[in-house]
């Protein structure tokens, strides 16, 4: 059977679980059922809500003193017959969280996708294997670091700073999420000027960078504006799927003349997800709803920074992208925030080789500016893949070494 199974994390004084996921259940589908007639029951019961499980949590005594009351907590699973919504989204999360969301402490934590429904989303177009073989790097962590300060600065400012980041070695240079279409760096000469300069440090170095210039503008200006990109010679796109919506990343995904890798930008989400009572949960809105709708990387917020993500909700977002599937390519992580090349051993412990370390003030902050900030994390990535301390490494690399005085080394232990 085709449907959607919702989990949700509910806080309630009561306790009387069973009657709340029965209420649930019938509520978001047919209203009501032990008061209709039976045949009305047997036309209606393949739209009925189910009960899939009730597991009820320990007392926790900070929530009890946060809420100044006692509440019980459970979480509840309800299947929802795919009779009930179109095969889209906006239908689904209308269907499983629309006006429950306003009903009291109910947390959406997951979305499982049975039957045939998966097949309506296409997951992203390239994933870790395609972005891999753009840039022929294919054992080790990929390294991306952020324009910074470049707001009312012109374009010789921009691919100024481009041209040294690439030199430095990243693999991914995307804009600042807050660079919109302007007189100064337009979205188009954006483009063709980062890919000039590129493409002259490849024909230097023989690394290849690749350049995410920030979509932006109306919504439905997007599909046009990004068959543009496509036609001027753009890498990539970053987008801030949450200012407009994960079904229009679904639709810039799907379209074939767009074909571009698509980078979500995590802006916004955070009206949704940091309430343990409220919202979604991390792994279900930065990972595997942001992965089914075709996103190629998802930025989030590391664990480590001063704008940090809980440990636990973080390595769920990189579980959710990365996890096996048949029918779905992986997505990159990308843990943002309060990254340098002293963190390097951490990151790869705790988010493996398929995923993206990605730094601005660990680039740009760098004594020999964004060229020595991107050497010395590939030096750093090459020592941990190598087995030697970033100290060892450190006096073989300069780089590494004046990174090391500047930030430190965080210990790793197994």
């Amino acid at each position: 059977m085709s449907e959607v199974i919702a989990s949700y994390l509910i806080h309630d004084p009561s306790g009387n679980w069973e009657k709340k996921a029965e209420g649930i259940a019938l509520g978001l589908t047919i209203g009501s059922w032990t008061n209709l007639p039976l045949l009305e029951q047997e036309q209606l019961k393949k739209h009925k809500g189910r009960v899939v499980s009730i597991a009820p949590l320990q007392d926790c005594d900070r929530v009890n003193q946060y809420l100044d009351k006692q509440v019980a907590q459970a979480i509840i699973k309800i299947a929802y017959p795919a009779a009930n919504f179109s095969a889209d989204l906006p239908a689904v999360l209308t269907t499983v969280f629309g006006k429950l969301s306003l009903d009291g402490k109910v947390k959406l934590i997951d979305l499982e996708f049975h039957g045939d429904l998966l097949q309506a989303f296409p997951g992203p177009r390239f994933g870790v294997e395609g972005i891999r073989k753009k840039l022929g790097v294919y054992d080790r962590p990929l390294v991306m670091s952020i324009f910074k300060g470049v707001i009312g600065r012109d374009i010789q400012y921009l691919t100024e700073q481009l041209r040294e980041q690439a030199l430095g070695g990243v693999d991914l240079v995307k804009d600042d999420e807050i660079l919109f279409d302007n007189e100064l760096t337009p979205f188009e000469k954006r483009i063709v000027e980062g890919k000039r300069v590129l493409d002259e440090v490849y024909e230097e170095t023989r690394h290849r960078t690749l350049y995410a210039v920030n979509l932006t503008g109306r919504t439905f200006e997007l599909k046009e504006k990004a068959r543009r990109a496509a036609e001027l010679g753009a890498d990539a796109l970053l987008f801030n799927v949450f200012a407009y919506g994960l079904d229009v990343l679904q639709a810039l995904r799907e379209d074939d003349e767009i074909g571009l890798p698509i980078m979500a930008h995590p802006a916004v989400s955070g009206a949704s997800t940091p309430s343990e009572f409220y919202g979604f949960s991390y792994s279900l809105l930065l990972g595997k709803l942001l992965r089914i709708t075709g996103a190629d990387f998802s930025l989030f917020p590391s664990p480590y920074g001063s704008v940090a993500l809980p440990f636990e909700d973080a390595v769920s977002i990189s579980d959710e992208l990365i996890h096996p599937s048949k029918q779905l390519k992986q997505s990159f992580p990308v843990p943002s925030a309060g990254i340098h090349p002293g963190m390097v051993p951490l990151l790869i412990r705790d988010f493996g080789i398929d995923s993206v370390i990605n730094a601005g003030g660990g680039v740009h902050g760098h004594p020999d500016g964004a060229a020595g900030g991107g050497r010395a994390f590939r030096d750093a990535i090459d020592a941990v893949l190598n087995g030697q301390t970033l100290q060892e490494a450190a006096q073989q690399s300069e780089s590494l070494k004046k990174a090391i005085e500047l930030w430190g080394t965080v210990e790793v232990t197994s």
